[in-house]
């Protein structure tokens, strides 16, 4: 099999972290308010993974911590027609 570059791993690594995110908002967007234990739960990442996540979806404005868990901001869509797109598998 072929050693892969680290460009390549680095990439790859990028695209998987994405691809957390992503699946925390619309998690996020369909199950809101939700805490860290239930995201947890829910889409079987571990704990420390979920609070980075939320970390990141709070500084780039995507959603907002509440008394009950996260919630998503008022400028997201509310529709899942209009949720973000998937990170297509094949680049991963």
């Amino acid at each position: 099999m072929a050693r892969r570059s680290a460009l390549t791993s680095k990439i790859e690594a990028e695209v998987k972290l994405l691809q957390r995110h992503v699946a925390m908002l619309k998690a996020i967007m369909e199950n809101q308010p939700i805490g860290i234990i239930r995201l947890s739960e829910l889409l079987n990442f571990p704990q420390h993974k979920v609070r980075y996540s939320l970390r990141i979806l709070e500084q780039e404005g995507l959603i907002k911590p509440s008394p009950e868990g996260a919630v998503t901001k008022d400028k997201l869509p509310s529709s899942p027609e209009s949720s973000p797109p998937e990170v297509p598998t094949a680049y991963v």
